[in-house]
């Protein structure tokens, strides 16, 4: 008697897995050597255009403006948010000395009188270039920043001194960034800021 149900147990998974390949055979398709090779297909749909990006010339074209303006985007953030924690040297490749002595005295004067900034970064409204030129092998980029940012600072008791930890603050920035056209370095670096 236990024998029997043991054998209808075999013969109901073995119809459950029939059926189950049946469904998948039904919705996947069964190879019949016709097939276009995958990858090969996709290079002919879709040319892969090679990006000519020429800063070279001082009036460099839309898609250096782009490419750079995307760029300046996330180096504003990165350096932004790492400033407000005082980690300069995850930024310092960002950063011309002039700019990273001002605000490594900015950081250490902050750690002096106990005081702590907390920067909550909301995203960029907009960013655009407002001039370029070139100087000699340097090419100098100005951009002007729309931000959203939340920040406040505290003192060494976490009483607010200035700012406002629930209020987003839109912020002004005008920021100057260079880059030595000879250098095998792609890294933009920051040299000027205005508000």
């Amino acid at each position: 008697m236990n024998y029997s149900f043991e054998y209808i147990d075999i013969i109901l998974l073995a119809m459950i897995a029939g059926f189950i390949f049946l469904r998948l055979r039904g919705i996947l398709g069964k190879k019949t050597g016709l097939e276009e090779n995958i990858g090969s297909s996709f290079e002919h749909d879709f040319p892969v255009k090679k990006k000519n990006v020429n800063l070279q010339n001082a009036n460099f074209d839309e898609d250096a403006k782009k490419e750079f303006l995307s760029g300046a985007k996330i180096a504003y953030e990165t350096i932004i948010t790492n400033f407000s924690k005082g980690n300069l040297k995850d930024i310092k490749s960002l950063l011309g000395k002039k700019i990273y002595d001002q605000f490594n005295d900015a950081v250490l004067d902050r750690k002096e009188k106990g005081h702590v900034t907390e920067t909550t970064f909301i995203g960029i409204n907009s960013a655009s270039i407002k001039e370029h030129e070139k100087k000699e092998n340097i090419l100098e980029v100005t951009v002007e920043f729309i931000s959203e940012i939340i920040s406040c600072l505290k003192d060494n008791e976490k009483k607010i001194l200035s700012g406002d930890p629930k209020k987003i603050k839109k912020v002004y920035d005008t920021w100057k960034f260079s880059r030595d056209l000879t250098s095998k370095n792609p890294n933009w670096l920051l040299i000027d800021t205005q508000n």
